[in-house]
């Protein structure tokens, strides 16, 4: 199946034609709809990226949006402070349950929120760390070019092409239902890879060609309802990627009722 990138029409102007995604790639998206590979330095106007266009991205139950959310001078400047003021967990809770053992996770990790929350996943409940001020600016911003709030983090920090995040969906009870899930990125760029669910494995009952991602240091992927029904995504190993990469999640979680 095909599958396409559509820039969105600004207000009062015609809609214009799809660009079709070839082999299912899709290079980081930038201003007037061309398709490029991301640098973390950027040349012309940053203003540019803040006010680019959303682009579309869709297949049979893929249903995404991406744009650049930040300029590289604001990237960079998020990015340090990240670097120094995010505390990643440590012990216990860098681990999950893979069909009943426990494995190190092959990244550093964390979540932040509000105080009555919890989010299970892998076997492993989180209890999230208040809210910092650079967290709180980048949910604003989000918040801003969504139109959607959000009251919960999970950050993911790899630390070079060797960290990595196996194929899963976000569907956990926690979230709130047909709620998007908004992806921010900073630092080197890594494929992000989408497969649908019923082309997985030896026994697959179809073939939907799978959507890889290219996502540029200061961007946002927003994940709509119901891509996470249908689709799988990961973070696979890239080992020729030197640096950092640090991606943030944003999530809508609902405080469920104690036993």
């Amino acid at each position: 199946m095909d599958k396409f990138l559509v820039k969105r029409p600004s207000p009062g102007k015609n809609e214009e034609p799809p660009l079709e995604m070839k082999r299912g790639d899709l290079d980081c998206a930038r201003d007037e709809g061309v398709l490029k590979r991301p640098r973390l330095e950027m040349p012309g106007t940053e203003e540019s990226l803040v006010c680019s266009p959303w682009k579309q991205i869709r297949a049979e139950g893929l249903n995404c949006d991406y744009k650049i959310l930040f300029t590289k001078t604001e990237a960079d400047k998020i990015f340090q402070e990240l670097e120094e003021e995010v505390e990643y967990f440590k012990g216990d809770l860098t681990k999950v349950q893979v069909f009943g053992k426990w494995h190190s996770i092959p990244r550093k990790q964390v979540t932040y929120g509000d105080p009555e929350l919890t989010y299970t996943y892998s076997g492993v409940t989180f209890h999230p760390k208040p809210w910092i001020p650079v967290l709180n600016r980048i949910r604003e911003r989000v918040t801003l070019a969504t139109g959607h709030t959000f009251n919960f983090v999970l950050i993911n920090r790899y630390k070079d092409g060797c960290d990595h995040i196996g194929e899963h969906r976000d569907d956990e009870r926690e979230l709130v239902p047909r709620s998007p899930i908004a992806s921010v990125s900073f630092g080197a760029c890594r494929d992000f890879f989408f497969r649908h669910g019923a082309s997985r494995g030896k026994n697959a009952s179809c073939h939907i060609e799978p959507v890889t991602l290219q996502l540029a240091h200061g961007s946002l992927l927003l994940m709509n309802y119901p891509t996470n029904v249908y689709w799988y995504h990961s973070l696979p190993t890239r080992r020729k990627v030197p640096g950092p990469r640090i991606n943030l999640t944003f999530r809508k979680v609902m405080a469920l009722a104690k036993n």
